[in-house]
């Protein structure tokens, strides 16, 4: 009788086990499937975000997909013990496994996370954040264009007298084009009496069109290069399925010009080294971080504005932002319209986190890096292993 009993424990072990290998399978590969959509800004990971930072660092693997195949993981593996418990008393050890396993991932994060980051002189950007509190209601008005003109230069100039290398603004800052802004604006007048570079937002030209850009702009006033943003967001940005609805569209918009994705192939260089950007909603997809990082960017800068959303949002977005950080193993400076404007480390630590709907200036040194993580260098390769595995171990067991 024991025998039996203990080959019953055995199979349903052996079950259990199985079962949740391929749900984590599962569900890593329905994200990964879901991330590759222009509608994705959410996975499981981001419940650990920004706060369990040692848990995160497992995404310098294989990206948030290491992190999420933990939590299922585990979280599978504690459903089942309690079920093989309730079967009998004597399961009562399997309980220990996923404890166990939960137990080495934290400490593998926290030996990741102690190891110490190269802060040379020599690698060091001391960037200066404005957070310019533009309310989304006056943005486009002449009243919004004059507080947010006064709001920026105002910013610039404290932040070039304090001795910052470079100034960030946020997304669409000025909407404007820089051409109009070097007529009509004292944002330029600034530019060339402190000499000091500046990571403008506005507009850029383009064909038939316009781009949500952020420019470089170095101490003589010109615009030696510009990052356009490249992942637009559906209906808010542009309207899918352009090629079949464009011509309604165009009848139906009063607008002479519709905003253009730019190309997911750009370099951003400045004075500064190779940079990898981010604009607003580019900060939920993790590839196209991954993708400029492997190309030899040296850190991260991003421009948002959370102006339109809740208070959930920006605390989302940060939690993203936190992320993409980690996964690249890079410094990251953040300017927001209306927060949380940040600087991050490469482990995930916040330097400084803004406030919700206040007008604020910051500096903090960052500092390149050209390290490659794992996921740098192959992308996410969990979750092809873990497809390709769950389904071997599936046949496996089938013809058993």
């Amino acid at each position: 009788m024991f025998y039996v009993n203990k080959s019953v424990n055995q199979s349903s072990f052996r079950d259990a086990l199985l079962r949740v290998f391929i749900g984590t399978a599962l569900w890593c590969g329905l994200e990964s499937l879901w991330s590759q959509s222009p509608l994705w800004w959410t996975t499981l990971a981001y419940s650990q975000s920004p706060h369990n930072l040692l848990i995160l660092q497992l995404g310098k693997l294989s990206g948030f997909t290491t992190v999420t195949a933990a939590i299922v993981a585990v979280n599978g593996l504690i459903a089942e013990s309690l079920l093989l418990i309730r079967q009998s008393r004597q399961n009562l050890a399997f309980l220990f496994l996923p404890l166990l396993i939960c137990f080495s991932l934290h400490l593998w994060g926290w030996n990741t996370y102690h190891k110490p980051i190269e802060k040379s002189r020599d690698l060091g950007i001391k960037i200066g954040v404005i957070q310019g509190n533009i309310p989304n209601t006056i943005k486009l008005s002449p009243l919004g264009f004059q507080k947010a003109i006064e709001g920026y230069t105002s910013g610039y100039q404290i932040l070039a007298d304090q001795g910052v290398d470079t100034v960030l603004t946020p997304e669409t800052a000025l909407p404007y084009y820089w051409e109009n802004l070097v007529n009509n604006s004292s944002i330029y007048s600034a530019i060339l009496a402190k000499k000091t570079p500046i990571w403008l937002g506005a507009f850029g030209k383009v064909d038939k069109g316009y781009n949500n850009s952020l420019l470089t702009i170095d101490g003589e006033g010109q615009v030696i290069s510009r990052y356009d943003k490249v992942i637009l967001v559906p209906l808010g940005e542009y309207v899918p399925f352009q090629e079949i609805l464009g011509g309604i569209v165009d009848r139906l918009s009063p607008l002479q010009a519709h905003l253009i994705p730019g190309d997911p192939a750009q370099i951003i260089d400045s004075p500064f080294g190779k940079i990898i950007v981010g604009i607003c909603y580019e900060s939920a997809f993790s590839e196209h971080f991954r993708r400029q990082t492997a190309r030899g960017g040296e850190f991260i800068i991003t421009a948002s504005n959370n102006a339109h959303y809740s208070h959930a949002m920006p605390a989302q977005h940060h939690a993203q932002d936190t992320m993409r950080a980690i996964e690249t193993d890079r410094w990251m400076a953040r300017a927001t319209n209306t927060g949380y404007s940040a600087f991050v480390d490469p482990h995930g630590n916040q330097l400084w986190l803004s406030d919700l709907d206040r007008y604020q200036i910051h500096s903090e040194t960052i500092y390149r890096r050209d390290t490659r993580t794992l996921y740098v260098r192959w992308g996410d390769w969990l979750t092809k292993v873990l497809i390709i595995t769950a389904g071997l171990a599936w046949l496996w067991r089938a013809w058993d």
